[in-house]
């Protein structure tokens, strides 16, 4: 009995590594149940409607303002030399385009007509201009502030004018010493005469 016993133990033995073997290599496949979308993905067609406008090839970029005035508007961004883009109308004097520009407010700005040239016509309607932006700076003067910086100027009572005393000119007296003295001109000139004559009579002896 206790041969049985072994050999059905052997049995089971053999029988449990043959099938683990078999597991092994038979891949396990599962069904995936996972919940498939049903709704149809929208396609974006790129086909443009309406106007198209592209940058002259002589100009390498172009500002785009935020209204039809390099003035009134604040720059809002530029265009490439050849670049195309759609456009939604015209000011009302015909000089400036509205373009599509993403990246600002409502995804349009304004660029100067001359600057592009029309490659697709299309319907191209007058739009009025936008609001001129607020100046960020106002001409009211904060008068704190103004105080601050202002200097204060303390009122003096200006100096009294007081004459100078009379000017005494001196008076000269002519001189009386002098009156009987012979000239200075005339000693200089008999000096040279006598000079002179000395002179001539040594030449006449030197003969």
């Amino acid at each position: 009995m206790f041969s049985n016993k072994k050999r059905f133990a052997a049995f089971v033995f053999t029988a449990c590594v043959l099938a683990g073997g078999m597991m092994l290599r038979v891949p396990l496949q599962f069904n995936a149940m996972a919940q498939q979308p049903t709704g149809s993905v929208p396609t974006v067609t790129g086909t443009a409607t309406g106007m198209i406008v592209r940058v002259n090839f002589d100009i390498n970029t172009v500002n785009i303002y935020a209204g039809p005035s390099s003035y009134l508007y604040p720059s809002v961004g530029v265009l490439l030399k050849g670049q195309e883009v759609p456009a939604y109308g015209i000011s009302a004097d015909r000089n400036w385009i509205q373009v599509y520009y993403p990246g600002v407010t409502g995804s349009i700005g304004w660029v100067y007509g001359p600057y592009v040239t029309i490659i697709r016509t299309g319907p191209l309607p007058i739009l009025p201009a936008p609001a001129t932006p607020s100046p960020t700076m106002n001409s009211i003067i904060d008068p704190t502030l103004s105080a601050a910086f202002a200097t204060l100027v303390t009122p003096t009572r200006l100096p009294t004018f007081t004459p100078p005393a009379p000017l005494a000119l001196p008076t000269f007296l002519p001189d009386v010493s002098s009156a009987n003295r012979i000239p200075m001109g005339l000693l200089i000139l008999a000096l040279g005469f006598i000079g002179m004559f000395g002179t001539i009579i040594s030449f006449l002896r030197g003969r």
